[in-house]
């Protein structure tokens, strides 16, 4: 998969760039607050159709802008996002995908363009909160699988209806089962779906050769059927909220103690340094599992990581240079002086989105 280029208008900090790739290797030097990060995010929207550090897609758009515009060119495919955003005190947001300038619905513009995202923010996956496993989760099945991708859509629309029934139940004290018939049958239907495959996706992480840091991870499944909603049916009620599904799933990593022939949880006891070789480790599963996928390397963007990670594992991340199509930001410039990245091209940002 080659990125030929992509353009920003009023994405961010940038009001408007245009940035051509090489297809091995490009390095995005720049101080910090230059809009290092905000690129690479301009990327990731293009890959998911949503932000990297925000679920409200409005705070992408430009301070003082209605609009901004994302578009890229991967090998013959144009794609394009618009972000509008209407005005007033309640501001709503609007998005469009086109793919090759036809309208597309996101279930269809996601995977056109696979990317794989190593950066700052994904060293709290191992401490964080179970939420920033699931989206890990999410993000490397959606990419991969569009059976997925409907039936967490459905998943999620399903469960706010049902969250919302459980509201007005606990306002108003009156309950029709009928609807709730409805709602939990979407629900286990499609819930079914993503658990067994986000166990499929863990087994294959638990089964794949571990060459930098050895873990096995447990999968707390938080199973939905009609037993299990029957079972929380009161404690539902008092909540507001549906206490089962895929939406309440969790794992955990477990680093091997030789000694005692045991494991123990890596977010618990673990050294930072471990915690980060982890997540390394998940990565490079990522960027295999959507190759054996879809037969097709994904883009990798590397997000100023060298300055989490010790020599010894930045060579382990650049020997992974000329797999695939790479894209780096650092404030580092003597990293383009030499070793790996001597051959790199490099785009340099001097302030604010400015090349």
């Amino acid at each position: 998969m080659f990125l030929k280029s992509i353009s920003l208008q009023n994405f961010r900090n940038y009001t408007k760039s245009e940035f051509n790739f090489d297809k091995n290797t490009t390095l995005i030097i720049g101080p910090n607050a230059s809009g290092k990060t905000n690129f690479l995010e301009a990327i990731f929207f293009l890959s998911r159709g949503g932000s990297l550090k925000t679920e409200k897609d409005e705070q992408v758009v430009r301070f003082g802008e209605e609009i901004a515009r994302l578009s890229g060119l991967i090998g013959e495919v144009g794609l394009e996002v618009i972000i509008a955003k209407a005005g007033g005190e309640r501001s709503i947001n609007q998005k469009k995908y086109k793919v090759n300038g036809v309208s597309k619905k996101r279930i269809d513009f996601v995977g056109n363009l696979l990317a794989v995202v190593f950066s700052p923010l994904d060293l709290d996956m191992v401490v964080g909160s179970p939420s920033l496993r699931r989206n890990f989760l999410n993000s490397v099945l959606e990419q991969t699988d569009i059976d997925y991708r409907k039936n967490l859509l459905e998943f999620t629309k399903a469960l706010r209806q049902r969250n919302a029934l459980l509201e007005r139940v606990r306002e108003s004290g009156v309950r029709d089962e009928r609807q709730f018939e409805y709602w939990d049958s979407i629900l286990i239907k499609t819930g079914t779906v993503i658990t067994k495959k986000r166990e499929e996706l863990i087994n294959f992480f638990n089964n794949s050769k571990k060459d930098i840091f050895d873990f096995t991870i447990f999968y707390d499944k938080s199973i939905i059927s009609k037993d299990r909603l029957s079972q929380y049916k009161n404690a539902e009620l008092g909540a507001g909220v549906t206490l089962v599904g895929p939406h309440r799933d969790d794992f955990s990593l477990h680093m091997f103690n030789n000694e005692i022939q045991t494991t123990h949880d890596v977010k618990f006891f673990g050294s930072r340094g471990q915690q980060r070789l982890v997540v390394l480790q998940l990565k490079l599963f990522e960027l295999e599992f959507i190759e054996k996928k879809l037969s097709e390397r994904p883009i990798l963007l590397l997000d100023d990581i060298f300055s989490e990670l010790d020599r010894e594992h930045i060579n382990l991340v650049l020997e992974m240079l000329g797999k695939q199509q790479t894209i780096i930001t650092t404030t580092h410039r003597d990293l383009a002086e030499g070793g790996f990245l001597k051959e790199a091209s490099v785009v340099e940002l001097v302030s604010d989105g400015k090349i």
